[in-house]
């Protein structure tokens, strides 16, 4: 992997922890402010927070195992 593409990666990896961060937070608004009344929203932010953590999961084991192979 070419340094600009590991630079990329890393950028990607940075990017998917952003998002995972800001579905977290929805999240614990979710818990912290909207709850019981908002209860029918827990699976659908749920899910998305769960896949948004998941993708960053898989880039930064990808970044990880590429950096150890430099």
């Amino acid at each position: 992997m070419t340094e600009d593409e590991l630079k990329s990666l890393d950028k990607e990896v940075k990017k998917l922890k952003r998002i995972s961060s800001e579905w977290a937070a929805q999240l614990h608004d979710l818990v912290e402010e909207r709850l019981p009344a908002a209860y029918q929203e827990i699976p659908g932010i749920a899910q998305a927070t769960y896949k948004a953590c998941e993708a960053w999961a898989a880039a930064n084991a990808k970044l990880a195992a590429t950096q150890k192979e430099t």
